[in-house]
């Protein structure tokens, strides 16, 4: 039987991800965020959403350069990947306290963190209030990726990037499962 539980933001899996901008000193500045999705196939694009209620530094510095880059954490980097969620840009230099290298992007003025396997380079494109965070539609123009992550086509093997899911009704991260089935072909014994 089914019950009606609190509404609640969800999304499942959620990725952790980090957002990451050069402020208006071009000091690289970088936050964790879960509200993070595919958007578009042709042009591709991205969306993210910080929280605009409180002070982000990080949503100042991508609003004001309207360029970021988005990073794929892998399961090692969990603790730093928690630190960049929960301190202020405005308190510390949280790229520096965990050591991590930002370094500027290809394609964008904005910082890619070196500790991540994948990174995407993303423009501005489009942006909405909703209700208590900024969305922020971002085209990718770019793609890096460390080789050993990638296949002989060049294409990201999921299990070695390793990403972090989160889970925002626990406040939990966990680190995702094994393959149970090719997408596009599972489903076509429903054709018949």
């Amino acid at each position: 039987m089914k019950v009606n539980v609190k509404k609640h933001a969800m999304m499942y899996p959620a990725p952790a991800v980090v957002a990451s901008a050069y402020d208006e000193k071009g000091r690289a500045d970088a936050c964790t965020l879960a509200f993070a999705t595919m958007c578009s196939h042709h042009p591709p694009a991205v969306m993210i959403a910080i929280n605009s209620t409180l002070k982000r530094k990080t949503l100042k510095s991508i609003l004001n350069s309207e360029e970021f880059c988005v990073g794929f954490p892998s399961i090692e980097h969990v603790g730093e990947v928690d630190y960049l969620g929960i301190e202020s840009g405005y308190n510390e230099d949280k790229l520096a306290k965990i050591n991590f290298t930002p370094k500027k992007a290809e394609m964008v003025n904005a910082p890619i963190i070196e500790e991540f396997k994948v990174s995407l380079e993303c423009k501005v494109i489009h942006i909405a209030d909703v209700g208590s965070h900024t969305q922020i539609t971002g085209e990718i123009v770019n793609i890096q990726a460390d080789e050993d992550v990638l296949d002989d086509r060049g294409k990201v093997i999921f299990e070695k990037l390793n990403p972090i899911a989160y889970d925002d009704i626990t406040h939990s991260y966990f680190a995702v499962g094994e393959k149970i089935a090719d997408a596009f072909k599972v489903g076509l014994k429903f054709r018949k």
